[in-house]
């Protein structure tokens, strides 16, 4: 076997950012490491997908001080929002990691939105091999962005088996996980939970306030509907105290108005949880058939007809917890997608399956 070489990883902002996206990055980088790849990594600025003139101009800098011979691998969350001319400076082999594309994030006017179409088409061009995260993202690409289908690899993301086993509290844990963005829908499952106060259960809401005005906005709906006793906020937790909520819950609920894969769920399913979600992105291919509702994006009405179902009907929720579990057991580990990732490295060195 011909000794591995090194490739860049190129991320913005913190590498611990509590986020389903920088998760991967992690354990994509230690799976890597494990194998016996040096990987360097280059933090790019905070401000991306909306950089500063300096981010930029230091992002520019960091991808053109590779040597040509090092590949760099370049989280997508950077790579739409780069100046396509800086990347033409880059004499790196450059493989786009796209979690899901930038434009299609919500609450995005509409000026910046076409920004971010152009410049990650133009980016993905110039790549030499594109990485997603889900078949959804992959022909969001081709159909969105022309991007060659030969040019794609799905990575979907690797799972944790459970450290904890299933005992559901009383009453019954309503468990949200994502961060306060738009895109994650928070908003449309407070207004669903305001509307089956007549059950009894409890719900927790975890993930990292990343957009304070609309985390503000959360807390105002929150009190306004009076949930304020029954709804927690409670930011984001370290790994060991989510794993005792998701040992705790009885179902998992994300409004999400799109994702490009959603980790959340493939947490949720080795946990064993009925799902409730919206069918946008890739939630319809992420959830294993039979293990949850899925309802229109923004149709709260909806949404909260879903959770009174799960919540109700005992036959519904063990049916969709057991195809859940089922599905769960099956998912590939984190040993499997950094696998996947060195394929692509090796087949862009020439090393094919050496």
């Amino acid at each position: 076997m011909s000794r591995l070489s090194p490739v860049a990883f190129a991320i913005p902002g913190d590498l611990d950012t509590p986020t389903g996206g920088y998760a991967y990055d992690r354990r994509v980088i230690a799976s890597l490491r494990s194998e016996g790849r040096e990987v360097s990594y280059l933090r790019l600025g905070d401000s991306f997908p909306h950089p500063t003139a300096a981010d930029q101009s230091d992002a520019t800098e960091q991808l053109r001080s590779l040597p040509a011979s090092i590949p760099v691998i370049v989280d997508g969350l950077a790579l739409g929002a780069l100046e396509p001319a800086s990347l033409e400076q880059v004499s790196s082999p450059i493989i786009a990691l796209v979690h899901h594309p930038l434009a299609f994030e919500g609450d995005l006017d509409e000026r910046r939105r076409d920004e971010l179409l152009t410049s990650e088409r133009l980016n993905l061009a110039r790549s030499s091999a594109v990485i997603v995260t889900s078949p959804a993202t992959a022909r969001l690409l081709v159909d969105q962005y022309g991007v060659d289908p030969d040019d794609i690899t799905i990575a979907v993301p690797g799972t944790d088996p459970p450290a904890t086993p299933h005992h559901p509290s009383y009453p019954p844990l309503i468990l949200s996980v994502g961060s306060h963005t738009h895109r994650k829908g928070h908003d449309v499952l407070l207004d669903a939970l305001a509307q089956v106060v007549d059950l009894s259960w409890e719900a927790m809401i975890v993930g990292s306030a990343r957009d304070q005005e609309y985390t503000e906005r959360l807390e105002a709906i929150r009190q306004a509907e009076g949930l304020t006793h029954r709804v927690t906020m409670s930011g984001e937790l370290e790994t060991d105290q989510l794993e005792v909520l998701y040992a705790r819950a009885t179902v998992f609920a994300l409004a999400t108005r799109f994702e490009g894969y959603g980790m959340v769920f493939a947490e949720a399913m080795a946990h064993g949880l009925p799902i409730v979600s919206c069918d946008t992105g890739a939630v319809a291919e992420t959830i294993a058939p039979g293990a949850g509702l899925l309802t229109a994006p923004d149709d709260a009405e909806a949404f909260a007809e879903a959770l009174r179902s799960v919540l109700t009907d005992a036959p519904l929720r063990n049916s969709l917890a057991s195809a859940s579990r089922t599905a769960g057991e099956a998912l590939p580990s984190w040993q499997d997608t950094g696998g996947i990732i060195a394929a692509v490295i090796n087949q862009l060195e020439g090393h094919g399956d050496d």
